[in-house]
């Protein structure tokens, strides 16, 4: 009987809430499916050229915020994230993206579905954007 050595990929970001734990004095890791979670969740958030010595990542969804919301709008979001997960996080592989537009609270719901090569599983996420004044 062989036995197979096989290399298990971890990913571990920084947590966005950036608390230490108490006991290292380290700052508190995301680690595998919420750290891409967490990385496309920011990529959706950030806008281009916000970031400094890279204002190619991000995504435009802010800047049709304002639109009329047609089929067209919805096609182009759809896309500027599909885009930006593609180019920008290698980990997950993008299933679909689904917007979902909430006039009456001037709100847009965007739901990722994407699979990671560790977790066999594809995960969600939904991200609620508002129109901000």
């Amino acid at each position: 009987m062989a036995i197979v050595n096989r290399k298990v990929r971890k990913f571990i970001d920084f947590d966005l809430n950036f608390q230490s734990d108490p006991q290292t004095k380290d700052l508190i890791e995301s680690e595998n499916e919420n750290a891409v979670k967490q990385s496309i969740k920011n990529l959706i958030l950030t806008k281009n050229y916000e970031r400094k010595f890279h204002p190619e990542i991000g995504c435009q969804v802010y800047s049709m915020m304002f639109e009329n919301f047609t089929p067209a709008t919805k096609n182009i979001m759809e896309r500027t994230i599909t885009d930006a997960i593609n180019n920008f996080e290698p980990r997950a592989t993008l299933i679909r993206v689904d917007i979902l537009d909430n006039q009456d609270s001037n709100e847009v719901d965007v739901t990722v579905e994407f699979k990671m090569a560790n977790i066999p599983n594809p995960l969600v996420i939904t991200q609620s954007l508002t129109r901000a004044r």
